[in-house]
């Protein structure tokens, strides 16, 4: 599922000669030869083999769009030498009644997906982004402040491993209250918020009991070699050496 961002024949191509799937919406200016119609329609429908896409789009009054287009790009250059290529593929268009117009998208699904299925499977295309937004937002991705690769690398699984007990966690709320919606982001935003709690009861009911704070404090702040002196205690050391007689 391609974002337009990343929209382009040549990785569609690409994609169709190893034997993998895409689908991603129709750029707005993209307006492929009609070489085929998938499906039959009933009545009196317009005939749009032959013709651009753009051509009788604003005429059609179908719910649905289902045929075959065939789509020019350059392939990959070698050298000074780059050779043009057209590929076909599926252009599906869905009818949104509100807006009067078409969603459209292009993919190489064979037609036991109808254009519904392929809407419905673009759509998750939008819980891909929120997932990423979430673990850069919320679980820290958005930039490492460090530059070692392992140490990154820890923290990219730290935060996988906090989205799937998140997950696991929402799993349970939905199944004790089904009636209750707990829209994704305000969930990671309140678990985020009791992680550490919630880390703690974890951890007391596998068996570890919390530390003791005072001896935790009393190990982590203190000075960690007796022979090292403090800054404070440094700059009077120094001072009271010079001054000596």
């Amino acid at each position: 599922m391609f974002d337009l961002g990343f929209y382009g024949y040549r990785r569609f191509a690409l994609i169709d000669e190893n034997d993998g799937y895409f689908v991603s919406r129709l750029k707005k200016n993209a307006n492929p030869l009609i070489v085929g119609e998938r499906r039959k329609w009933r009545g009196r429908a317009i005939s749009l083999t032959g013709s651009y896409l753009r051509d009788h789009l604003s005429k059609l009054t179908r719910k649905h769009i289902d045929v075959t287009g065939e789509f020019g790009f350059k392939r990959r250059q070698y050298g000074e030498s780059q050779s043009a290529a057209t590929r076909e593929f599926r252009v599906v268009g869905v009818r949104n009644e509100d807006t009067d117009d078409y969603h459209l998208y292009v993919t190489n699904l064979p037609d036991e997906f109808t254009p519904e299925q392929v809407a419905a499977l673009y759509s998750f295309r939008w819980k891909v982004e929120l997932l990423f937004r979430e673990l850069k937002s919320r679980y820290g991705l958005e930039k490492f402040e460090t530059g070692d690769k392992a140490i990154a690398e820890l923290l990219v699984v730290a935060a996988l491993l906090t989205l799937l007990v998140s997950r696991a966690l929402l799993a349970v709320f939905q199944e004790l209250d089904p009636d209750v919606e707990y829209p994704a982001e305000r969930w990671a935003t309140t678990f985020r918020s009791v992680a550490q709690p919630v880390l703690g009861d974890l951890g007391v009911a596998l068996g570890h009991p919390p530390p003791n704070l005072p001896e935790l404090v009393r190990r982590e702040a203190r000075q960690p070699e007796k022979s090292r002196l403090t800054l404070n205690k440094r700059v009077a050391h120094a001072f009271n050496t010079e001054m000596s007689p």
